[in-house]
């Protein structure tokens, strides 16, 4: 998505300078595909462990970040105190100490760090911020909010490296730091306490066994016949050349077996969280529906607002391969809001349509990017505090499985100020 902004629509405004990565097969797939596109010359291309000489030769204005998710604070850090400003990908890490030293680097620094949250420009999203901002239901008192993965996405997160919980931080940090930022964006508070449980219901070797699926194997080339959770990376110029092409450089296995016995994560959850400012929060994730989608209901003290699916639209935003999947742009057509103003009958609130994957990646990549970024009136752009703010919330939701108590945010170590 990156390269493509910054060696095509953007080009008159930006270059890409540089490439780096844990792998240089991974970095000459890209580099072959820009030839191709983009008749660009080969972008230099530095291993992982030369980061720092790749920003002294190259000297980026920008560093992206996106890693997986463990070592985002390391290149984070790094590059802020070799004088660049950086863009990551969410999350912003995986726990609070990692947070707690991304802050660290952010106030020594004075650098600028943007946490990438797509979802924030997506019509429906931004339409409902507009709402609650607009006084339209009052203060915010309740937010119900539920999230299903479908059975080719959210299965997707249990074949690669997302399912390790020390690379992702479960998918209450990699996946719900997401829907976290949302409701921190959409009621203009931080998370206080937090309570959750979790569970691995449905993938796994347990659950599995129990259910008599076959987790004999590690991975799925040659066992792709008649599964339907199997991934045949041949299929896809992509994962063929980002994956299979590198594994014998990386060791990385892109299309293990979803029963596989070495999943550390949950792939049912529920969360219950209370915010400075009193909101309460209701929040639940499961990653095996049979359609995938989301419910939101805000009720606030002078009524309610509701952002669901329409009936029969079912939203798969990618698919295993990479590709968009139906309903991808989650705007008008899928997508409802209604309002529900106190003592009033219900609304319908327009919702306008959107720009790229999610619905919101065109706007996102103008605001980083375009030389006239238009106005941030909603506050789209999400800051070093967003991103530790939704992270937070998700490594509390963590400790609380494994402890069986709420935890609050203040015994994890890490201070949020009062929000801007």
């Amino acid at each position: 998505m990156y390269i493509d902004a910054i060696c095509g629509q953007y080009a008159d405004h930006c270059d890409l300078v540089a490439l780096c990565d844990t792998s240089s097969v991974r970095m000459a797939y890209h580099n072959k595909r820009l030839a191709s596109l983009y008749k660009r010359d080969e972008v230099p291309a530095f291993p992982a462990h030369d980061f720092t000489v790749m920003i002294g030769q190259r000297r980026p204005d920008v560093v992206i970040v996106t890693t997986v998710d463990a070592f985002h604070h390391l290149y984070i850090i790094s590059a802020m105190q070799n004088g660049c400003d950086v863009v990551t990908e969410k999350p912003m890490t995986i726990d609070a100490e990692k947070v707690g030293a991304v802050l660290s680097a952010v106030e020594q620094t004075g650098r600028r760090l943007t946490v990438t949250f797509n979802y924030r420009y997506a019509p429906g999203f931004t339409r409902l911020r507009q709402v609650i901002a607009e006084g339209a239901i009052g203060a915010p008192r309740l937010v119900d909010f539920s999230w299903m993965l479908d059975t080719s996405h959210g299965a997707d997160y249990f074949r690669r490296w997302h399912r390790e919980k020390p690379m992702s931080g479960g998918l209450l940090v990699h996946k719900a730091s997401h829907h976290f930022d949302l409701v921190n964006w959409w009621t203009g508070s931080w998370p206080e306490t937090v309570y959750a449980l979790g569970s691995l219901a449905f993938y796994g070797s347990r659950a599995a066994k129990a259910r008599g699926e076959d987790y004999s194997y590690s991975r799925y080339t040659g066992n792709t016949t008649d599964d339907p959770f199997a991934l045949d990376l041949g299929r896809s110029e992509m994962l063929q050349g980002l994956y299979r092409d590198a594994e014998a450089e990386t060791g990385y296995v892109r299309d293990r077996n979803v029963f596989g016995k070495d999943i550390s994560i949950e792939d049912t959850m529920v969360v219950s969280a209370r915010y400075r400012s009193g909101v309460l929060l209701s929040y639940s994730l499961v990653a095996y529906s049979p359609w995938e989608g989301l419910r939101v209901a805000i009720t606030g003290d002078k009524g309610r607002v509701e952002l669901y699916e329409r009936h029969g639209a079912h939203v798969i935003e990618q698919t295993p391969t990479g590709e968009e999947g139906p309903g991808a742009a989650g705007a008008g057509p899928l997508r409802q809001i209604l309002l529900f103003p106190m003592f009033q009958g219900p609304l319908e609130v327009e919702i306008p349509e959107g720009r790229g994957s999610h619905g919101g990646d065109g706007y996102m990549l103008e605001q980083l990017l375009g030389s006239n970024p238009p106005p941030d009136r909603w506050g789209w752009r999400a800051s070093h505090l967003d991103g530790a703010a939704s992270v937070l919330l998700g490594a509390a939701a963590n400790r609380s499985i494994a402890t069986g108590r709420p935890v609050t945010i203040e015994e994890l170590g890490v201070t949020l100020p009062p929000r801007p």
